[in-house]
């Protein structure tokens, strides 16, 4: 019988390929913010490992619950701290090295104030990382999109520096996504 980790292993590793460009290395105090069941969360475990502490913060008790499951399974060396909590709000964190936001920010209507004070979690020279669909067009699943350009702009707005994109992948649901990446 596979792990969660075995059967999700295409999708972490797409992951991966979006972010490693961001990651500067092992270890390090990590959140993840809306982490939904862990793909990205895992794809970040395996590119800070072995000494991260990864928060994975999400207001959905069983996506957290499963996302417990999955590292308990998948990861059980792993140090991650599930956390039920809206990252739209102010959050009580240590100082972090970096904050990933994968695929959350689509459902925020208001990115600048998210992330205003979701950015000041950061220690100087944190990272932001944002893994987003690269559209202006918004739809059901993905109610307020942002592009890549948008992106760029949102870093400058809150007074990340060296915003810049990371990486690109095709993607079969509206064509591309992008990471992002924004220094404090």
């Amino acid at each position: 019988m596979s792990t969660w980790a075995e059967r999700e292993a295409r999708r972490i590793e797409k992951a991966r390929t979006l972010m490693r460009p961001g990651i500067p290395g092992p270890g390090g105090v990590w959140a993840d913010l809306g982490c939904g069941d862990g793909i990205f969360t895992a794809a970040l475990h395996t590119l800070t490992r072995p000494a991260a502490e990864i928060f994975g913060v999400d207001r959905d008790l069983r996506a957290l619950d499963a996302l417990a499951r999955h590292f308990a399974e998948g990861f059980p060396e792993a140090r991650i701290r599930p956390m039920r909590a809206d990252f739209t709000q102010p959050l009580t964190l240590p100082p972090l090295d970096g904050i990933l936001l994968a695929n959350a920010l689509h459902f925020v209507r208001d990115k600048q104030a998210a992330l205003k004070h979701t950015a000041a979690l950061l220690k100087p020279g944190g990272r932001l990382i944002v893994v987003e669909y690269n559209t202006a067009r918004g739809n059901p699943a993905v109610p307020y999109p942002l592009d890549e350009m948008g992106f760029l702009e949102l870093t400058r707005a809150i007074g990340l520096r060296e915003g810049r994109i990371l990486a690109r992948i095709p993607s079969t649901f509206l064509g591309e996504m992008y990471a992002g990446i924004g220094v404090a």
